[in-house]
């Protein structure tokens, strides 16, 4: 039985990929520039900076690339103050962990305030006893040490723990540490999906699907 559960957030608990794929073009468009059709997929694969140095090199922005990484992340943020949602019935998997004292913690590669900013309106904070995030922790979810400190808070041993995620790289992290995987289906993730499916020992397309996790980890 599980004793403990870690979570993604982003295409796990909220349907909230899309403004990571949105937000330069949006950012963009407020300065009066269109951006090119794929600028979300050129985005995805960057990190922040160098997302930052690539729209200041290529729109011509006269903006540094600490402004423009921050005005991206406004946008971000409130999205996530005032937009994001649950994905699905991503709550039924969060109640029932609740109602039988399985302890969960989050695991994020998103930064705090856009995290607590969703949580509190949609009153989510109330399911975990601590998030996790990679910039606080210093490493990626393709390193271990955000999952060993989720697990010395939920006082698990891998093979007692569950990992909820729709990302591929973080499921394999994971796996190799002897920790329980349920892959989620997410569009985002779409061309990861083979491996998504592989990696995981319960598969979803949908939280339609929450019983199919319920009996898994029962």
């Amino acid at each position: 039985m599980a004793k403990g559960f870690i979570f993604d957030v982003d295409g796990t608990i909220l349907d909230s990929m899309e403004i990571w794929m949105d937000a330069a073009k949006l950012y963009l468009k407020d300065l009066g520039i269109e951006a090119e059709e794929n600028l979300g997929d050129i985005m995805f694969s960057l990190t922040m900076a160098e997302g930052a140095e690539y729209i200041r090199k290529t729109y011509k922005v006269n903006l540094s690339d600490k402004e423009i990484c921050d005005g991206i992340n406004q946008k971000v943020f409130c999205f996530y103050k005032e937009e994001a949602q649950l994905k699905g019935k991503s709550i039924e998997i969060l109640e029932y962990a609740q109602k039988n004292n399985i302890p969960m913690v989050v695991a994020t590669s998103t930064d705090r305030p856009m995290i607590e900013a969703a949580f509190e309106r949609l009153n989510l904070g109330k399911y975990f006893k601590k998030i996790y995030t990679t910039t606080e922790v210093g490493s990626g979810k393709d390193k271990p040490e955000i999952f060993m400190r989720a697990m010395e808070t939920l006082g698990t041993k891998p093979d007692e723990t569950w990992l909820l995620e729709d990302g591929a790289y973080s499921m394999d992290t994971a796996k190799k540490m002897g920790i329980h995987t349920v892959g989620i289906y997410d569009k985002y993730s779409d061309k990861d999906q083979d491996m998504v499916k592989s990696l995981a020992d319960v598969y979803i397309t949908s939280w339609d699907e929450y019983e199919k996790v319920i009996k898994a980890v029962k």
